[in-house]
């Protein structure tokens, strides 16, 4: 995969992280050309995101790789637990025994590296993706393409050149990652939860993740008197960790500081230009949805680009990218911050407080399920807007399966029969959910968000 030279494509994607990967995968399939650039000529080595929800799982399986994932990833049924520092639950984000409502677990651990080979083996199943590694592009004029989306991070060079106007949604702190592979047959290490553990403890606030197999993360927030350029040194942080592990449990494979931010871009789109990921939002990782948003945003984006590109949907399709969009991983954002203020509560008095208030039991709580925003949808209530959920159908295929990239429509059998068009047509399919919404019919987009329903 290569090549110097610069070809006219229909979309070019400005970096092959998860999202600018996941994004070709999606184009690709559609049948759209694609070149995609990255300045890096490898995979990151090291361990970045690891969680996904069961909404990500599902868009994996609409890029036909989801089976591949699954296999290298840790489905996990346990949610995430918030502790006070004398270990008594606060909150708890609940998990789902076995598949969801999205036809899979609702909670996925992974190593990015191995997620990300995974997306470029998908890549080179389409001759029409071309990839370029090692290719730094310094102006969007280099790019010879119909539409040209910055997958390019937080420091992005095609937000520059549209000129987005960032919101601070007011979280900026640092926080120690320290990730380790641990030795299985350690008593320590087998007593450690195998859920996700946020200690709300105001002396030392700390997050600790089960990521699969040997992988464990702890996630330290900084204090005052913290030397961030010697925090990172072993005989610093293993005596944060001594309550959980020692150092002859475990082989330290990375400790960086990073400063987790909570910020979201307005100006999504400009003429040819797209923003996704992490070049349009950052979330902190009380939920565990920084790389969920990205993945989000290339489904919401990838069939609206295929019906523009084809022909069948006006240019002006692309705008409602942001307008959906944006609300929605504000949404996520903003509960991000809420769980954040929970976790790092530093002053004893008010952390006291805050246990009091959980004094009563423990506060349960789901991923939220927002609306999208204005845009390719009826303009109604909830559950138009949101996500249908993805049944097995009788011949034991998962719905979306029988579907692929199209509209599609679900409801009662007798007023399914009188519809002709594109849309694929599943009567009898989703009837305790078209029951319980009290409506007949559900029209489906390609990304199975409901257009409309029918009462």
């Amino acid at each position: 995969m290569g090549g110097a030279e610069l070809l006219s494509a229909d979309v070019a994607i400005v970096g092959c992280g998860p999202v600018g990967a996941l994004l070709a995968n999606l184009l690709g399939q559609a049948g759209l050309s694609v070149d995609i650039y990255d300045r890096e000529h490898e995979i990151h080595a090291l361990p970045r995101a690891v969680h996904f929800d069961g909404e990500v799982m599902r868009i994996f399986q609409a890029a036909g790789l989801a089976e591949r994932i699954a296999a290298v990833t840790r489905a996990s049924s346990k949610g995430m637990h918030f502790v006070n520092a004398e270990g008594r639950t606060l909150m708890v984000r609940r998990g789902v025994d076995g598949p969801g409502p999205h036809g899979w677990s609702g909670n996925w651990y992974f190593h990015q590296p191995i997620l990300e080979e995974i997306l470029r083996a998908g890549m080179a199943r389409f001759p029409n993706v071309r990839v370029h590694l090692g290719r730094e592009i310094a102006d969007v004029g280099e790019l010879n393409a119909r539409y040209i989306v910055g997958c390019d991070g937080a420091r992005s060079l095609v937000r520059r050149m549209i000129g987005s106007k960032q919101h601070d949604l007011g979280l900026h702190q640092p926080w120690l990652v320290v990730d380790l592979l641990c030795d299985p047959d350690s008593p320590r290490v087998k007593a450690l939860p195998d859920y996700t553990v946020q200690l709300c403890d105001p002396v030392r606030p700390m997050t600790v993740v089960h990521v699969g197999g040997a992988r464990r993360r702890w996630e330290i927030m900084l204090m005052p008197g913290d030397d961030p350029a010697h925090l990172t040194e072993p005989e610093i942080f293993w005596p944060m960790m001594a309550r959980w592990l020692c150092p002859e449990d475990a082989r330290l494979e990375r400790a960086a500081v990073y400063t987790f931010h909570s910020v979201v871009q307005e100006g999504w789109r400009k003429g040819n230009l797209l923003l996704a990921g992490d070049s349009c939002h950052q979330t902190p990782p009380f939920l565990g949805q920084g790389m969920c948003a990205g993945m989000r945003d290339a489904s919401n984006l990838a069939w609206k680009l295929a019906a523009v590109l084809r022909g069948d949907a006006p240019d002006s399709l692309l705008d409602t990218y942001e307008s959906e969009r944006l609300p929605h991983v504000r949404a996520f954002i903003e509960l991000a911050v809420k769980l954040g203020a929970v976790l790092q509560e530093t002053d004893p008095t008010a952390a006291a407080t805050r246990d009091a208030r959980f004094a009563a039991g423990a506060q349960m709580f789901d991923f939220p399920q927002p609306q999208l925003g204005p845009g390719c949808r009826a303009e109604a209530p909830p559950p138009v807007g949101t996500t249908f959920p993805q049944p097995k159908l009788a011949d034991g295929r998962l719905m979306d399966d029988a579907i692929g990239q199209r509209f599609a429509i679900v409801g009662e059998a007798a007023l399914l029969t009188h519809l002709r068009g594109d849309a694929v047509l599943l009567p009898g399919v989703g009837s305790e959910w078209l029951a319980r919404h009290g409506v007949r019919a559900a029209l489906l987009r390609p990304d199975r968000y409901i257009f409309d329903v029918a009462r």
